[in-house]
């Protein structure tokens, strides 16, 4: 444990560079499960103050971005995806659901990643702390809205 944001950043980058498709996300999502179990870290990274988006870290060569996501009471999002980016969605406080072709629950400590395309509709059932990774700086991609049906 003692991870700290600039760590995890370089572990970040470093597994990217050397995997950068599909099995170095995996990779940095079990590390992310790590960092989710570092109570410190959780604490420093997700207090009250924070926001419900922010961008704690946004790579310089590779564009990923780590942020963190403070949820006040529960919400459903509409169905999404990330456009042409990736994302992993890491729980570190409170309920929620993350639903696509299936139905699962995020628990404390837990991560997901989502690949270019994968479309989810995260709901919140009540307040909520999450880190998330981001292939991209999603402040800057536009996205195709769904319905649910």
């Amino acid at each position: 444990m003692g991870h700290t944001l600039e760590g995890f950043a370089a572990a970040c980058h470093r597994i990217l560079t050397e995997q950068p498709a599909r099995e170095g996300r995996q990779q940095v999502c079990a590390l992310l499960q790590d960092v989710l179990a570092d109570e410190t870290f959780i604490a420093a990274h997700l207090g009250d103050d924070v926001p419900e988006r922010k961008i704690l870290y946004e790579d310089p060569q590779l564009g990923f971005c780590i942020l963190a996501h403070v949820y006040q009471g529960a919400r459903e999002s509409t169905p999404h995806d990330h456009g042409p980016s990736w994302a992993i969605y890491g729980q570190a406080r409170g309920p929620g659901r993350v639903r696509r072709a299936r139905s699962y629950t995020l628990t404390p400590g837990a991560a997901h990643v989502y690949h270019e395309g994968d479309v989810h509709s995260p709901r919140r059932e009540g307040p909520t702390r999450l880190i998330r990774i981001e292939g991209t700086n999603m402040d800057r991609v536009r996205r195709r809205p769904y319905q649910a049906v």
